[in-house]
């Protein structure tokens, strides 16, 4: 019975890597950057794509959000005048804590492809499941905040490992917790060594400009996965 639990998971796996595949060919096809954002619940994702949506002037972007229920966090995006396409995995995929290349995919139709040049994927928030499936991105972002506490990178380690930027966010809240940066990076270090990371406040705009430019950059050169 193991057994036959891990060729179901490897196969599940496999079948979401080919459409990922296809995700990824149609989006350069139409010379589209996809970086994939996860994160806890609350760690401030939207926030942090309302910063940057408001301030990359020369890139035209489209946001696809993902949520269980409810289109709370696309309403605000799209209320700065960019494309946003809702995806809600309850009832239509069973309500899943992430998005999969099967769910990307199906949302294909919907999302301007010709019209923009960077792809913002705001994921589930959760810190397992999101980290399992590629779904054809370029880049995947981490948010962490500061509320969550240091040991995040060593009991998800999988999240973390799997990113190429850690943006820990709410660092405007330090002065008000018990709370160890340098503890939080050597976690990180100890499960990603040498990922990138910033310290950022999106309510303050604290390190904002670097995250901006960390897209932009992304998008100039059009970079593929590492």
């Amino acid at each position: 019975m193991h057994r036959t639990k891990i060729r179901i998971a490897e196969g599940i796996l496999d079948a979401n890597d080919t459409i990922a595949r296809a995700n990824r060919d149609d989006f350069d096809e139409h010379g589209v950057v996809v970086v994939n954002v996860m994160s806890a619940p609350g760690a401030g994702k939207t926030t942090l794509l309302e910063r940057v949506v408001r301030d990359l002037d020369d890139v035209r972007i489209g946001v696809l959000e993902g949520d269980v229920q409810g289109s709370f966090d696309a309403d605000r995006l799209a209320s700065l005048h960019v494309p946003v396409t809702q995806i809600n995995t309850d009832p239509g995929f069973g309500g899943e804590c992430h998005l999969d290349a099967n769910m990307v995919r199906a949302a294909l139709p919907s999302i301007p492809l010709d019209e923009i040049d960077l792809l913002l994927i705001e994921n589930v928030g959760n810190l397992v499941c999101p980290a399992e499936f590629r779904i054809g991105e370029d880049r995947r972002v981490m948010v962490s905040s500061v509320t969550e506490g240091e040991d995040k990178p060593l009991k998800y380690p999988l999240m973390f490992r799997t990113c190429e930027l850690v943006l820990i966010n709410k660092i405007d809240l330090l002065p008000h917790l018990d709370f160890d940066v340098d503890k939080l990076l050597y976690n990180l270090d100890a499960v990603h060594p040498g990922v990138e990371r910033m310290l950022v406040s999106a309510r303050t705009g604290e390190g904002v400009a670097e995250w901006r430019d960390w897209l932009a950059g992304v998008v100039e050169r059009g970079v593929a996965p590492a």
